[in-house]
């Protein structure tokens, strides 16, 4: 679904839908208004420019929404708490978590007509879109092979582009998938392609190229190895103790374009370079920015994985460690008004912490206009 945001236009902001052609800049500049997904990632200044002017135009309330993502669905919020959270101007996006695809079709042109209203930003509309369980997530979803079920690479292209088509249908921008973790483990093995192990990556890679070449963000998942671990970070903190052995599966991905990783709440001990001390990867700069930022050299977006969940619930002040360890997506915080809240109040006092959420929320909007959700003519 692409959306055009009117409601800047009172901040003095052009948006005009029917423009045809580039802006003409002194010196015969040829200015970019127009923008693709892959577009996100490469050193571009008009779109460095359009980000910074549509920046411009929010308060810090609509700042710091850009970085809180609360789920609505079985499982999630009920749709009357969204509509609440988008009166209030506190989220800048929605995991659509368990529905039916009318019916999430029918949400998401509903919360977009109340942010047009309301003259909030457009939002990004994720789900948990993997071969494994997006007819569980998404009934009426049209039926595709569970990850594990997968027998050719032929195959991954085919089944990802069915998922995107329904995605793009229903109004969903950005998808939770793939899983790139290694099979052992029982909560995630069977949802990626690691029945054998040679597989993870060319497939991973596949299932990323044809998902972003249908204009819908991939994410891969769950940094930093969720494969070797006994346990389930829905109900408690998993450990990796010593080395990581799955992160080796993220650089061929980031070189190749990928968009988008999911952080898990796994700690890691004896390991005196990423040891997390205690704290689940999410909220651990050793992991966010010292290894996926800057060894990896990833700058796509970072979203952690649900804070309801077991292995990060207990963690004081949780959303605010993890935005300090550098992710820029907050999903599914137990609260997201008391969230929103706790954030804006460090981010009005604290000017290293401004600086960090700052950098998220324009990550956040070169994201929206790479979608073409923001209209920058």
């Amino acid at each position: 679904m692409k959306l055009t945001l009117f409601s800047l236009l009172s901040a003095g902001l052009l948006f005009n839908a029917c423009a045809q052609g580039p802006v003409i800049e002194k010196y015969g500049h040829q200015k970019q208004t127009h923008f693709e997904l892959n577009d996100f990632l490469l050193d571009n200044k008009d779109l460095d420019a359009a980000v910074e002017k549509i920046y411009a135009t929010l308060d810090d309330t609509a700042i710091v929404a850009q970085l809180i993502m609360p789920a609505v669905g079985r499982l999630g919020q009920a749709k009357s708490t969204i509509d609440q959270h988008i009166q209030d101007r506190v989220i800048g996006g929605v995991l659509m978590l368990n529905g039916t695809k009318d019916e999430f079709k029918a949400w998401i042109t509903d919360f977009e007509q109340q942010n047009k209203h309301l003259e909030n930003l457009p939002f990004l509309y994720s789900a948990d879109a993997e071969p494994s369980l997006v007819n569980r997530k998404i009934l009426g979803s049209t039926l595709v092979k569970k990850a594990n079920e997968l027998k050719t690479d032929d195959e991954v292209r085919q089944c990802a582009n069915t998922i995107s088509k329904d995605l793009n249908d229903i109004g969903i921008n950005y998808n939770f998938a793939p899983v790139v973790d290694m099979s052992s483990n029982s909560t995630v093995g069977y949802r990626g392609f690691g029945a054998d192990s040679r597989n993870i990556i060319p497939w991973s890679a596949v299932f990323i190229s044809e998902t972003q070449t249908n204009g819908i963000i991939a994410t891969a998942k769950h940094f930093p190895g969720h494969g070797l671990v006994s346990g389930d970070t829905h109900k408690s903190l998993q450990v990796i103790n010593g080395q990581l052995k799955e992160i080796e599966n993220y650089p061929p991905l980031i070189a190749e374009g990928l968009l988008s990783i999911m952080v898990a709440h796994i700690a890691v001990e004896n390991n005196p370079e990423f040891n997390t001390n205690g704290l689940p990867s999410t909220c651990s700069k050793s992991i966010v920015t010292n290894l996926l930022k800057e060894q990896f050299g990833f700058k796509g977006l970072i979203v952690t994985d649900a804070m309801n969940m077991g292995g990060v619930v207990a963690v004081p002040e949780a959303a605010l460690k993890a935005i300090e360890a550098g992710c820029d997506i907050i999903l599914m915080p137990v609260n997201a008004k008391v969230t929103h809240d706790q954030i804006l109040t460090k981010y009005r006092k604290d000017a290293a912490f401004k600086s960090q959420v700052d950098l998220a929320a324009k990550k956040v909007i070169r994201m929206k206009i790479a979608l073409g959700l923001i209209d920058v003519n």
